[in-house]
This record gives C-alpha cells, sequence and structure tokens, in this order.
C-alpha cells in the first residue's frame, strides 16, 4: 500500500512539473491521474489531491497576472465555505461547472489550508471563571417555541417600551473567516450558543463574550441552533452544516453524540431549521439547483425538497416525504440539451409543530422546471408520526423559475413563474374561543391565515391581504412574529426597475381575526445614494466579477427592507434591515422607539477585526434585558460583516 502511494504521488510531482512542450504527456495525465488519485482519496492527503485539481482546473486563470483572477494565496484567506459558495453558485460557478461536488470540496480544502493561525486568540479570549449554576433556557430555537410564533413574554424579555431606550452595546465578538451570520443562537443561563460559516461552534458567555468551550464542525453551520431536551431529561445541540448533515452536541463536552446526512441530491442543503417534539426531529430541505441552473452547462433540473424525520437519539431516519416525484427526462432539444422535471419545491422554512393535532407544518417554495406540481408555493400539513400528507393549500400554481430566468438562460423555464416562495415560517396562532389559525407569509407580498382542519386534503383559506407587490427578493422574507393577537409583517421590497411595481419595504401589524392592517410603519434609505454602485439582481450579483466599492456601500446600502425574522415581546417588535439598522417599534402604535446601526467597524472582545453589515435571515434574540444581534450577510451583494453585537439595557 505504501508502495502505491508513493508511485502516486511521484506520478503527480511529474504531472505538476512537467514542461509545456510535452502536452500529449501532460494531457494524459491530467485524464488519468485525477480519477487514481480520487480512487485513493483516502490513502493521500487530502491537500495533496485539492493541490492537483487545483493546478489542473483552476491555476491557469489565478496564477496569471494578466488575467487579474486572485491569486492562490488571496484565495487561501478565505474559508472553505466562501470558497464553495463561489464554486456552487457564485462568480466560479460557470468554471466550476464541471467539476464533482466531491472535487470543489477538495480544492477548497487545499486552498483554505490550515486556518488554525486564524483562532490563536483563542486562548487569551478563554473565560476564567466556569459557567454559574443557571440552566435557565432563555431562548431555545429559530421560533422561540413549537408554533413559530418568535414571542418571548415580559419576564423572560426583560425589555419593554420603558427601558428599550437606554439600550447599549456591551460588547461585541467577530468570527474570522466569514462574510455571512446566518446561524441564530440559542441561550441556556448564562452561555450563548451560536455556529459560523467558518464551522466552528462556540459556547461564549453571554455577558461579557469570554469563551466557554468551542469545537470544529465540518463545514459550516447552516441552520440556527436548536435546543433538544430528551425524555429522560439529556440536552442536545442540534444544527445542519452546509453539506445538509444533521449534527447533535452534547451543551457541556461539545462532544459530537452523533452525525446524520440527510441530503437527497447533491443539491440538497437544510436552510429552514430543525424542529423537535418528542423525540423526533423535523429536518427541512431545500436544493441550491435553483442558483446553479443559472450556469448554461448544467443540466436542469432533477432535485427537489423533502422533510425528513429522525430519532433525537440516535439519528436514525424515521421517515422522508419529498415534495415531488423523481425528476425524469422531459424532453431533448434540437442540440441534444436535456430537461428534467419535476424539480424544486424546496422548503425553506422551519417546521411548525402542531402537539394537539399529531401534526407537521411547512412551506414550500417554486418548481424548478416544468412541469409544475401542486406542491409548489405551498403550505404542507403531514402527519408527525408517518410522515403522510394530510392536506396542502397551493397558493399560486405553475410558478416555475430557476437562476437561469435572471440572465434568460437556456435553463429558464418556458412561462418562467415568478420565484414566489413561502420562505416564511408557519405560526400556529391561537385565539381567544380556543381555536386555532396558521398564519403564513409568501415572497408575493401576501398573507394567509389557514384553517388548520380543512374539509378533505385542500387547504381552507379564511383570509387573503396582499401587503405588498412582491419580488423573487421581496415581500415576506424569513418570519414573522405575533404579540397577542396581532401579526408583525416584515416587507423586504427591494427597489427595481419594473413597470408599476413600487417596493414598500416596511413593518406592518395585522388583526389575525380579519387580516386587516393596524398600522404601517414604512422605512426608508435615509441617504443619498450613487446609483452607479447598484448591485444586480440577486444570484446574478453573486456571480459578476465586477467590484463593488464597499467602502460606499457601507456609506449608504442599496439595500434597506426588512428581510430578516421578527421577534416580539408584549410591547415591542425588534425587525432589523438589510441596511445594518436594528429598530424597536412599539406593538400598539408601530412608533420606533429605538434605532441602532450595526453596520461599522467595532472592537471587538476577542481581539479579531470586526465589522456589521447586512440583517438577513436570523432574527434577534431578546433573552433578561439583553439583545443579541448577528450583523453581516453579503450573498447578494448586500453588507458583508461578521459580528454578534450584545447590548443591554441600562439596570
Amino acid at each position: 500500500m505504501k508502495k502505491t502511494i508513493r508511485i502516486l504521488l511521484v506520478i503527480l510531482l511529474f504531472g505538476f512539473v512537467i514542461t509545456t512542450e510535452r502536452l500529449p504527456v501532460r494531457a494524459w495525465l491530467s485524464k488519468n491521474l485525477e480519477a487514481l488519485a480520487l480512487k485513493h482519496a483516502d490513502r493521500l492527503p487530502l491537500a495533496t489531491i485539492g493541490e492537483y485539481l487545483f493546478d489542473n482546473n483552476c491555476a491557469q486563470c489565478h496564477d496569471d497576472p494578466a488575467i487579474k483572477a486572485p491569486t492562490r494565496e488571496a484565495l487561501s484567506g478565505l474559508s472553505k465555505e466562501s470558497l464553495m459558495i463561489a464554486m456552487e453558485f457564485g462568480k466560479m460557478q460557470p468554471m466550476a461547472a464541471h467539476l464533482s461536488k466531491n472535487k470543489r470540496g477538495l480544492i477548497a480544502f487545499y486552498l483554505a489550508g490550515d486556518t488554525k493561525d486564524q483562532y490563536l486568540w483563542i486562548d487569551q479570549a478563554m473565560c476564567s471563571e466556569p459557567a454559574g449554576p443557571d440552566r435557565r433556557v432563555l431562548a431555545s430555537n429559530w421560533g422561540q417555541g413549537a408554533e413559530n410564533r418568535r414571542f418571548v413574554d415580559a419576564e423572560k424579555a426583560g425589555i419593554h417600551s420603558v427601558n428599550v431606550t437606554s439600550l447599549e452595546l456591551a460588547w461585541s465578538f467577530a468570527f474570522p473567516l466569514v462574510t455571512d451570520m446566518r446561524s441564530q443562537p440559542v441561550i441556556i443561563g448564562d452561555t450563548i450558543y451560536i455556529g459560523d460559516k467558518a464551522g466552528k461552534l462556540f459556547a461564549l458567555d453571554r455577558f461579557s463574550g469570554c469563551v466557554r468551550r468551542h469545537v470544529d464542525i465540518l463545514a459550516g453551520l447552516r441552520s440556527a441552533i436548536t435546543l433538544v431536551e430528551l425524555n429522560d431529561g439529556r440536552q442536545l445541540l442540534v444544527f445542519a452544516n452546509s453539506l445538509a448533515t444533521v449534527f447533535a452536541v452534547d451543551p457541556e463536552s461539545f462532544e459530537i453524540v452523533w452525525q446524520q446526512r440527510v441530503a437527497i441530491s447533491d443539491y440538497s442543503v437544510v436552510t429552514g431549521s430543525i424542529s423537535y417534539h418528542d423525540g423526533r426531529l423535523f429536518v427541512p430541505l431545500s436544493s441550491y439547483e435553483v442558483a446553479a441552473a443559472g450556469s448554461p452547462g448544467l443540466t436542469c433540473c432533477t432535485s427537489h425538497g423533502a422533510l425528513t424525520s429522525l430519532d433525537a437519539k440516535t439519528g436514525e431516519e424515521l421517515w422522508s416525504w419529498h415534495t415531488t416525484a423523481d425528476a425524469v427526462l422531459q424532453k431533448t432539444d434540437e442540440d441534444g440539451r436535456e430537461y428534467y422535471g419535476p424539480s424544486g419545491a424546496s422548503s425553506w422554512t422551519t417546521p411548525a409543530i402542531d402537539a394537539k393535532r399529531g401534526r407537521i407544518y411547512i412551506g414550500t417554495g417554486q418548481n424548478f422546471s416544468q412541469p409544475a406540481t401542486d406542491t409548489s408555493d405551498a403550505i404542507i400539513a403531514l402527519d408527525m408520526q408517518s410522515g403522510e400528507l394530510i392536506w396542502k393549500f397551493q397558493a399560486i400554481k405553475g410558478d416555475a423559475w430557476n437562476g437561469a430566468c435572471l440572465s434568460d438562460g437556456p435553463n429558464c423555464p418556458k412561462n418562467a413563474g415568478d420565484d414566489f416562495d413561502f420562505g416564511a415560517s408557519v405560526i400556529i396562532a391561537a385565539l381567544e374561543d380556543g381555536s386555532q389559525v396558521l398564519l403564513a407569509g409568501q415572497k408575493s407580498g401576501e398573507v394567509f391565515a389557514l384553517n388548520p382542519d380543512p374539509q378533505g386534503t385542500a387547504g381552507e383559506v379564511l383570509w387573503r391581504n396582499r401587503i405588498s407587490q412582491g419580488t423573487s427578493n421581496g415581500g415576506v422574507h424569513w418570519g414573522m412574529s405575533l404579540s397577542g393577537e396581532s401579526l408583525y409583517v416584515a416587507i423586504s421590497d427591494p427597489e427595481r426597475d419594473t413597470p408599476g411595481y413600487t417596493p414598500r419595504p416596511g413593518l406592518t401589524a395585522m388583526d389575525i381575526h380579519s387580516g386587516d392592517i393596524l398600522w404601517n410603519q414604512p422605512v426608508e434609505r435615509g441617504c443619498e445614494y450613487d446609483y452607479s454602485h447598484k448591485p444586480l439582481i440577486g444570484l446574478e450579483n453573486t456571480r459578476s466579477t465586477v467590484k463593488q466599492d464597499l467602502g460606499e456601500q457601507y456609506k449608504c446600502s442599496y439595500f434597506y427592507g426588512l428581510s430578516s425574522a421578527v421577534t416580539t415581546t408584549p410591547d415591542l417588535v425588534f425587525s432589523a434591515g438589510l441596511d445594518g439598522k436594528v429598530r424597536a417599534f412599539h406593538t400598539g402604535s408601530g412608533e420606533i422607539l429605538w434605532q441602532i446601526n450595526t453596520a461599522i467597524p467595532f472592537d471587538t472582545v476577542n481581539g479579531v477585526e470586526g465589522h456589521g453589515g447586512s440583517i438577513d435571515v436570523a432574527g434577534q434574540v431578546v433573552a433578561d434585558g439583553w439583545l443579541y444581534v448577528l450583523s453581516g450577510y453579503s450573498m447578494f451583494g448586500q453588507l458583508p460583516g461578521n459580528v454578534l453585537l450584545a447590548y443591554r439595557v441600562d439596570e
């Protein structure tokens, strides 16, 4: 075996130094050694294989100064996660489309290399005192409860309309190697648990930001963290990484208790967060093929969404419900290009737990290709024990769309839809008479109230109300919240050069009985924007090689709508903007009582260079007189950032 490895390494080295006069030999090596290296990947250093793949697929541009592509030294300053994003659906997607996911991963592993130097500060940042005896659960999951109401009661919140104006920054913590903050933390006693997209899980003292524990996770954390309390009393921190693998970690020892890959295709990711009830986990699956389809060389589209149930103790799969049937060949055009379907109907949402009925509710997105199905842009009710479909409600029929539609690419379906996902998680609301209603918000700008007990298998609409026109990046994005019998809806609407379209970014309060609007508080940019810096739309900006003037963007952000999930207390609504501003609104009047700009540099407690940016995806966490904010999100041309900010009221 050692002889085989030595021979492979010699041949690899020969392939690196061979002269250009011997191109036929180099071509043979490129064709055959790649297969040999991957075959023996378990016996060779991963970085060695990654270096070989980079040399044969990427070096032609990145090692040539005339092309002005980032050098491999510059690329080594990025995290594995950032490199994978660039190759999966970012600027490098067209160039990396011919590489398998494993090959892209090996290249990212090689480039990122040993990141230990990025974490030399940890020893100095460790807490000098052990955690106290307080084990109160102050924030347990994405929805602040099984029903996704994102409501924090007055006693647990400790922040109210009288003292909110005294909120001041107590400390900030910066994460190296990341530009996006998306994994909403949980809080137990005096410890806040948070993960980042570089693949680190931290336990921090929530009063000071010092480090209690840390552990490396393969690939970056993508979902929020969910605190699971098993029937035997044990606690677990559960989350998913960017490779669609679910992890369960002991919060005291930081031992990885189990891990389970839940992907149903190479494109599978976990975007919504994981829900828990009575020993079972419920994992929503989405797909980044919606972005990858923008590459003309990709055969579209073969992936779809799902909801998978796991045993919380072991990670064993109990059942998996798929949003569409497996894709099959639909047609071949005159150029021999193949088109597949059905596909899409991803579940981007965190499942809502209906313990009373034994049901799970999820929302789905559009189909990626034709034929369109009746499970896209829909609310789905499933049996918790079996995964069987109980009923479904489809808000929009025929919505088939993917990233190719942004540039009129060959993979864009005929008669493409508008990409109007249900991205916001379903809320289970209780009415005064003891009945319940399901509340759902869509990127179309519509909000729906559904009867959880419809007749038959079709959903029943109690009311629906449109509060914006919506776009593929507008309308209701990541989550609404509920306080009493009022629903608080954040609208993301960006500016678009579309005839008849009027963006309405802001916060709206609605009566959950009728859908009537109680008040609306618009948000404005508040500065003079230089439109020569205007980013492209959505995924097109992610792929663009045009560099934005980041300094100018921080001065005045193009995006300023409210996209991230909303958090409420009895008298406050916390909602943050894509320009980095965090606002506290009064629940009764909509008056803005407190506002802070986070898109600025910070002197952090761990000594890492920190900067805030856009606030997207994760909502704010309110606990015991403290407000915790994740700032930074650069995915679609928004403002990058890497900080956790801790604000406290003046005692």
